[in-house]
């Protein structure tokens, strides 16, 4: 692996580790807001539900960013290969989000993160989109409940249908172990599983 491959790698990784939705509750609220939360999981959903729309929206933008910027820049500088050295940069920060080094390695999902990484490929729009399309799939047209199930068949589908669709196989590899990484962290989840239950859009 590159110099370059590994600095960016790390930049992902640690950059991964900040988990900005308890930073800003306790700058703006003054409190952890994780611990209002059934869950405690320090993602975008609990900023917004428990720390209100601005620390929700400083956490999301945030979220993105720390997955965009070292995916984005490891791309433009210089000459860089499209293999399995993009594939550990693209899923770094994910990685980091979920299992961050600063918070002893229990962190969020890694949602907001995983299209952060994906927007850093830009302009390659297709694992973006197909990240986004299946979510609204499964939560608009074949809705999947509870969350914790949507979120875990929209990544193995996605990951699937990356395989014939993405051109560039390092982003199939590093979508892969974006996929894998949440799904531990889904099996680690303390939120309450839950009925696996389907519901149609043409039936109501």
């Amino acid at each position: 692996m590159s110099k370059d491959a590994i600095v960016f790698m790390l930049i992902g990784y640690f950059s991964g580790s900040i988990l900005y939705a308890p930073l800003f509750g306790k700058l703006l609220k003054g409190r952890d807001i994780l611990e209002e939360s059934r869950d405690q999981n320090p993602g975008t959903a609990n900023a917004f539900m428990y720390g209100g729309f601005l620390c929700g929206i400083l956490t999301l933008c945030c979220d993105l960013a720390k997955g965009f910027f070292p995916v984005y820049l490891y791309l433009r500088i210089g000459n860089r290969p499209i293999g399995a050295e993009l594939a550990m940069v693209l899923a770094a920060p994910v990685v980091g989000h979920i299992f961050p080094v600063f918070f002893g390695f229990r962190g969020g999902k890694g949602i907001a993160t995983s299209f952060g990484s994906l927007l850093g490929l830009l302009p390659e729009t297709v694992p973006v989109l197909l990240l986004a399309g299946t979510f609204l799939f499964f939560t608009l047209v074949l809705r999947v409940r509870p969350h914790y199930y949507r979120t875990a068949l929209t990544y193995l589908i996605t990951m699937v249908l990356m395989i014939p669709l993405c051109r560039v196989k390092g982003i199939v590899y590093g979508f892969s172990i974006i996929t894998l990484s949440v799904l531990i962290r889904l099996g680690m989840s303390r939120e309450e599983k839950g009925a696996f239950e389907v519901q149609y859009l043409w039936r109501h």
